[in-house]
């Protein structure tokens, strides 16, 4: 008969914003498709980056859309170029593949005015959490602060 085993503990719990802080750095990491997209405009120079933008990282092939195929034209005469830049600034690709794909303003991932919502959020509010008054659950005091109640209580009323 063989002795039970235990499954084996589970790392303590940490607070949200320390996870939120480290996903943010690697999200902007080297080599990762955020900081590509990040970065995007000063690889690809001010007359490629308005109209094409990275799709996919998948191993060492980066797949970029462009929005018109002359774009994608262009693209394909820039391919060794961009790969130069982006071996320069560490981003370890080996290939570009590249596709027709709408880059609308709309669609772009990392908008000053995303990065600026985002930063004013009221969970990015730093202080002292509080018990929200309506569920009694530990809530960022920037979300107590500005609707009275935290965000999940907030979405249910809102429902």
């Amino acid at each position: 008969m063989s002795p039970i085993q235990r499954p084996t503990p589970r790392a303590p719990a940490q607070p949200l914003g320390q996870c939120l802080g480290q996903l943010e750095r690697q999200w902007q990491s080297e080599g990762s498709l955020a900081a590509l997209w990040q970065a995007w405009p000063e690889i690809a120079g001010a007359q490629l980056a308005p109209h094409c933008r990275p799709l996919a990282l998948r191993g060492n092939t980066l797949l970029v859309g462009a929005s018109q195929p002359q774009w994608l034209q262009a693209l394909r005469y820039s391919r060794h170029q961009l790969l130069a830049v982006l071996r320069s600034r560490g981003y370890a690709v080996n290939q570009l593949q590249f596709q027709q794909h709408d880059v609308s303003k709309a669609s772009e991932p990392f908008s000053a005015e995303l990065a600026r919502s985002w930063s004013e959020h009221p969970c990015r509010i730093t202080g002292s959490s509080t018990d929200c008054p309506r569920c009694g659950a530990p809530s960022p005091s920037g979300e107590i602060e500005r609707w009275g109640c935290c965000a999940l209580c907030l979405h249910q009323q809102s429902s």
